[in-house]
């Protein structure tokens, strides 16, 4: 049986993700830090990971992009996972008996409003699945967490609400990584991670190449260079698969410019959530 490591506790965001693109027969390795997961995978402990990688309210997640470039791992693909948060309490807890939330930061920041209209005392913990497991294991009267469906239903917590969010369109992106490069299927995105000479229009001309071929490029994000104080990595994302003969060619210019390129993969491009709204912005009034 296939075996994808993750981070956090079962029950996790990252578990929800793997159901969703392998299927809930698949096997689950989870892992307490992302440095634990790619370790799982290269001593062959796990056969891939689903890390993330960005979500669309909080930004990317640097130590995932680090981690990339520190390991000779392939992305094989990417999931794209509507993030629904849940309140979750022991059962027979109604919503007018909670007094205090605890889940991770982010999820509390990501639910602030909803709790700030409660009345709600937000309390920080080191994961979401992990609050919901201690929850289950030490109940308390007037504590609820926050975590996925998923937790309620693997530690017998009651659902008090769902959809609390403040963010409708709140997404997280992941990475599928693993041994081998991914079978072509299109529509494919390639990622890869380059560094440029420390020289004027360096990174112009580099991203020139792709721009001369009609390449549309879906991310471009900076990282400092570890091993360099001042000068800094770049990882891009672009439509396409490296051995399409545009991509091919833009990536030999590239290396020829750049001070050194890696790529990360070419896999199957998961599917674009709709926007809400048509993309445009709704103005809440506190």
């Amino acid at each position: 049986m296939l075996v994808v490591a993750f981070q956090g506790e079962h029950g996790a965001y990252s578990e929800e993700a793997i159901h969703q693109h392998f299927g809930e027969q698949v096997e689950t390795l989870p892992c307490r830090s992302l440095e634990e997961v790619f370790s799982a995978v290269e001593a062959r402990r796990a056969d891939a990971a689903a890390v993330p990688v960005e979500n669309s309210a909080a930004g990317s997640i640097n130590k995932a992009y680090d981690l990339l470039l520190e390991h000779d791992l392939k992305v094989q693909g990417e999931i794209v996972l509507r993030v629904r948060h849940a309140l979750l309490a022991v059962p027979g807890t109604s919503l007018e008996e909670v007094r205090e939330v605890r889940s991770h930061p982010q999820a509390l920041a990501q639910c602030e409003r909803w709790l700030n209209q409660r009345g709600l005392r937000a309390v920080p913990a080191y994961d979401t699945a992990g609050a919901a497991r201690e929850l289950a294991q030490n109940p308390e009267p007037g504590v609820a967490v926050i975590a996925s469906a998923l937790a309620g239903k693997i530690y017998h917590l009651d659902v008090l609400a769902t959809g609390i969010e403040d963010l409708e369109w709140n997404y997280t992106r992941f990475f599928v990584v693993g041994h081998t490069p991914a079978p072509r299927r299109d529509p494919s995105k390639t990622s890869l991670v380059f560094a440029t000479p420390h020289t004027p229009g360096a990174l112009h001309a580099c991203l020139g190449e792709f721009a001369q071929r009609g390449i549309n490029l879906t991310k471009l994000e900076s990282r400092p260079r570890r091993n360099r104080p001042w000068h800094y990595v770049f990882y891009l994302d672009f439509e396409g698969h490296w051995e399409d003969p545009p991509c091919r060619e833009a990536l030999v210019g590239l290396l020829t410019r750049a001070a050194f390129v890696k790529l990360l993969g070419s896999y199957p491009a998961a599917s674009s959530p709709d926007v809400p709204n048509g993309g445009q912005e709704t103005l809440f009034q506190v």
